[in-house]
């Protein structure tokens, strides 16, 4: 059959493996959770390495070549993101359901503006909701992101197709799991979550920056962001990091000590690198949201690793039990931070936040 069917026809396949291994997952017993509280150990319970390798398998596979930006992968990608918070319950967000859309040939930070527009080439946010059940604070919102790009296909280079297991498929699998987890719980969290992967990262933030100007719900009320990216890897640059995570901009907000005691909770280490933590919190979709003024930080696991954006990034290398150990200490602090009355704060006492303290007090 032609190359376009035969893609399509193999992606199917993978998605249909993919939903099977999700659905099966609630039969293979979860890693026992640590001294979380009682109230909020059913949601960490449900979060499973199972689902997530059957859900990663798809969307780092060669049938979707390396979800460039944009791409035919990068939609089938989109497809099956929506699909998942569909399934979960997730009420949809954006201008179509579970979709936020841009022309890619109008927001391309590299086109070139005085050549002849474009046909309309359609990027889209993968985007749902979770109301909140307190009749005040589900007026306010805590962001769940990833982008769910990768670099595409280099013919030439190697086997030519750059899945982006890692990069940041890792990241991708555990929003939709953490979206299932949470909307499957009978006791909503008083805040409403914001759950979404975005397009474009590779780019430069692009998919998290047309967000951040076109807003879904009020960004005066979106109280922090937690990003996740490159969580699957555990063999990074500076040696092996195990039930261990390191948070971007770690003292710039609240948001890094709430983590903290999650991980203290979950027995996870969560920590601030001594150079990566500050220089990398610009290089992930948490900027573009630290620059509309929301506390918004990206956890990760390794930095550095072996295939970083080479062609061996693949899900057969992703350690999916610390994965979810991961996972499971993000969902703890997604929690707290959901049924506190206090939000979030940007520390006032580290130069470093002061620039997004002014935005988050300006919109005030």
């Amino acid at each position: 059959m032609p190359m376009t069917r035969r893609l399509l026809s193999r992606a199917v396949m993978l998605a249909t493996l993919a939903s099977a291994a999700s659905l099966a997952y609630a039969a293979a017993p979860s890693a026992p959770t640590a001294a979380a509280p009682a109230v909020a150990a059913p949601i960490l319970d449900r979060i499973s390495a199972t689902a997530m390798r059957g859900n990663l398998a798809f969307l780092a596979s060669d049938a979707l070549e390396g979800r460039g930006t944009p791409s035919r992968g990068l939609d089938i990608a989109a497809e099956f993101i929506a699909s998942q918070f569909r399934a979960a319950g997730l009420e949809p967000l954006g201008d179509e359901p579970y979709f936020q859309t841009a022309d890619w040939n109008k927001i391309n930070p590299r086109r070139d503006k005085n050549a002849a527009p474009a046909a309309p080439a359609k990027v889209r946010n993968v985007v749902g909701i979770l109301r909140g059940s307190d009749p005040v604070l589900k007026d306010t919102y805590i962001l769940v992101t990833a982008h769910y790009d990768h670099v595409g296909m280099k013919p030439g280079e190697g086997d030519g197709i750059f899945n982006g297991a890692n990069d940041d498929g890792s990241g991708t699998v555990s929003v939709i799991e953490l979206a299932k987890a949470f909307a499957a719980n009978k006791e909503r969290p008083k805040r409403s979550i914001v759950f979404m992967t975005v397009f474009g990262e590779e780019h430069g933030l692009v998919g998290s920056r047309y967000y951040g100007a076109n807003p879904l719900v009020p960004i005066e009320k979106t109280v922090a962001g937690i990003n996740i990216e490159q969580v699957g890897r555990t063999d990074d640059s500076e040696g092996p990091q195990q039930r261990a995570f390191a948070v971007t901009g770690y003292d710039f907000s609240d948001v890094g000590d709430i983590l903290k005691k999650a991980g203290d909770q979950t027995g996870i280490k969560v920590w601030k690198h001594p150079v990566n933590s500050d220089k990398y919190f610009a290089h992930s979709d948490n900027q573009a949201l630290a620059d509309q003024g929301i506390p918004a930080h990206t956890v990760s696991v390794a930095y550095a690793f072996p295939d970083y954006h080479g062609a061996g990034d693949h899900w057969d290398k992703i350690d999916y039990e610390n994965m979810a150990a991961v996972d499971r200490t993000v969902a703890l602090a997604i929690w707290n931070i959901a049924n506190s009355s206090e939000a979030p704060k940007w520390s006032k006492s580290n130069p470093k936040a002061a620039k997004y303290l002014g935005v988050q007090e300006g919109r005030r």
